[in-house]
């Protein structure tokens, strides 16, 4: 071996250990490839938190625009039911002979239970109380002409 020689400068101490660093940081640079350093992932959060804070601004925007929706929804679909009970009311009492001011009397949200109040208020009215839509007898004619339409009934 040779003789030991003492190192005196920091220049010195620099190149003799130069190997043994380089080595070292090669290792260590194989060892962690692939893994993110600390600036990058300081990067990467800030622009995960830029995105974030704007979907929250959209989000928000958009809840308080549709805030009301659901409300008008169920508002509109419980007007349709309503003139679709409406609709199945006036049918059934069509059919049943009734006056179309007995439509208000009849009670049920299906068309079962409306057939059922239909019937009911029919035994109770009597037989066959249909509304007549038009009333032809005296539209403004003369006396004359109401005399001979009820002359004109008596004969059939």
């Amino acid at each position: 071996m040779g003789e030991f020689t003492p190192i005196a400068t920091q220049e010195e101490f620099d190149a003799a250990i130069k190997d043994r660093l380089s080595r070292a940081e090669e290792k260590f640079s194989k060892k962690y490839e692939g893994y993110m350093s600390a600036d990058d992932v300081s990067k990467l959060k800030q622009d995960y938190e830029l995105k974030i804070n704007g979907l929250q601004k959209a989000a928000d925007e958009n809840a308080k625009k549709y805030a009301d929706y659901d409300k008008q929804i169920a508002e509109r679909d419980a007007r349709i039911k309503g003139y679709e009970t409406a609709s199945v009311k006036t049918r059934i009492a069509h059919e049943a002979g009734l006056s179309y001011d007995a439509i208000d009397f009849l009670q049920g949200d299906d068309e079962k239970s409306i057939l059922e109040s239909a019937e009911k208020l029919k035994k109770l009215t009597g037989a066959n109380n249909t509304q007549p839509l038009a009333n032809h007898d005296n539209n403004g004619g003369s006396s004359k002409d109401a005399a001979y339409k009820s002359m004109l009934s008596k004969l059939t």
